[in-house]
């Protein structure tokens, strides 16, 4: 009785002006902290500005200054299966929305009926009299109109809209990670390339040397087994070369998969490391300014959204629903009188329910909304911890990649001169094989560790551009 009570009493109070129940949603605050390093980390590179807004023009991949490169983004961008299927789960969430409001507005419905009846006059009472078997025409409209009064649809709404702002985000998401994914393969399918023509002129370099030495057995300055050293030098340069070809391989066909292409039916473009210019200056946006702009720190608060309002929706499950209802139906035995007055008929009137008892199922998924909150709020907060620390790597990553490709450039300036030195001296009989070879051995690696270097800082700024969320969108969109 009291529960009973309770729910004449807040039909009362609900008939005089409608609510929302549930908590509102507050956007998560943006957080305090100015910058991403960590107390002892590397100093920043002074290619990563640190900005208040992201001020990267539009298509970031263009600041590496390579038509090649450009060209297999946009491909990638318009024929990517992965896209395709983002755009399309967009579309079906925005209709879900769509539906969603319909639900939440009047319903008319029509109705029409044609049938053949036997009336049984026994179960009237009716003794004696034989049962009619008659036609019966009718036809007729509904309407119902649910008044909301605690603001379940107006919540359920709400639901939706944060949905598609979800699946917006994620479909941003998508297109940015795509294009930092096809960059990333380009620069890596571009080093390898480099390594292999570097691994070509490493073994040209082997094949001189042991013509070398074998001139010198010829002219009985060296003895026989002096060549094997050079030799077993090749046979290690040349063994590296399918690894890298096999790389190369692979790499090529991700890129393919990447462009939505078949690798039978597509090529990847020849692009050299070298043409790849490295960014002048790459704008790092604020903590507080990038949780308002990386797609997927976007779709984690949008599910926070859509969750705080599933606390509505199930708190507004347990309070008394008022809907106004009419109907207008012409029934009739005949056709040709279904559209006199005679057989109209209609009611209309307002309608209450009320839940009084559910074994406790409406408390239950009140809390489970509650629960799947928290989740949501949790999930957030894990994705912008997430983001800072990916952005801090990077950071790290780039101020100690440029001290690494000074550091290896010089080493394969000094390591090729002392190479050539060597075999100069060799030549004039004032050196040792074993010192020729020592010294192309210590070239050979200081030039292909040279080259990762050039790729590797690539790479970083590429990932720095997608983890700060520099815009992605061009034409293909």
């Amino acid at each position: 009785m009291r529960r009973h009570a309770r729910l004449i009493a807040v039909s009362t109070l609900a008939l005089t002006g409608c609510t929302t129940v549930g908590p509102d949603f507050q956007r998560p605050a943006a957080p305090a902290a100015t910058g991403y390093a960590m107390a002892g980390d590397p100093a920043a590179s002074a290619v990563a500005v640190l900005a208040s807004s992201n001020a990267s023009a539009t298509q970031w991949w263009t600041t590496f200054n390579s038509p090649e490169l450009n060209a297999l983004v946009e491909q990638a961008l318009n024929a990517n299966p992965t896209l395709r299927a983002a755009d399309a789960a967009l579309v079906r969430v925005a209709e879900l929305e769509r539906a969603q409001r319909g639900d939440s507005g009047p319903e008319v419905k029509g109705n029409a009926d044609a049938v053949r009846e036997r009336i049984n006059t026994s179960s009237f009472g009716i003794e004696g009299f034989p049962s009619p078997t008659i036609n019966m025409f009718s036809m007729g409209a509904t309407f119902g109109y649910d008044l909301d009064l605690f603001g379940a649809g107006r919540r359920k709404d709400e639901t939706a809209t944060a949905r598609t702002e979800a699946q917006r985000r994620r479909t941003d998401a998508a297109y940015l990670n795509l294009t930092g994914s096809v960059v990333a393969r380009a620069i890596e399918l571009a080093g390898l390339r480099a390594q292999l023509d570097a691994l070509d002129g490493i073994i040209k370099v082997d094949n001189e040397t042991i013509e070398m030495i074998r001139r010198g057995i010829q002219a009985g300055g060296s003895p026989a087994s002096a060549i094997n050293p050079a030799e077993a030098q090749l046979a290690e340069d040349q063994a590296r070369r399918p690894a890298i070809l096999r790389r190369i391989s692979t790499t090529r066909h991700a890129l393919a998969l990447l462009a939505g292409q078949a690798p039978s039916g597509w090529a990847a473009p020849e692009i050299d490391l070298t043409d790849l210019a490295q960014p002048g200056a790459i704008p790092v946006t604020l903590p507080s300014d990038l949780v308002r702009k990386r797609p997927d720190i976007l779709a984690a608060e949008a599910d926070l959204h859509a969750a705080t309002a599933a606390i509505g929706v199930a708190e507004a499950e347990r309070y008394p629903k008022l809907s106004l209802d009419a109907s207008f139906i012409l029934t009739a035995l005949h056709p040709e009188d279904l559209f006199k007055y005679e057989s109209s008929g209609w009611t209309v009137g307002p309608g209450v329910s009320a839940p009084l008892f559910d074994g406790g199922a409406l408390v239950a998924r009140r809390r489970a909304a509650e629960a799947s909150a928290k989740e949501a709020d949790a999930a957030y907060r894990q994705t912008v911890l997430a983001a800072f620390v990916q952005v801090a790597d990077l950071l790290s990553a780039l101020s100690t990649d440029q001290e690494l490709l000074a550091a290896q450039t010089r080493a394969r300036e000094v390591a090729a001169e002392n190479a050539r030195l060597a075999s100069l001296s060799f030549q004039n009989g004032a050196g040792s094989l074993i010192s020729v070879i020592d010294a192309q051995r210590q070239s050979q690696r200081a030039q292909l560790a040279s080259i990762e270097a050039e790729a590797l800082i690539r790479a970083d700024m590429a990932a720095l551009f997608v983890a700060t969320a520099s815009d992605w969108r061009g034409t293909a969109k």
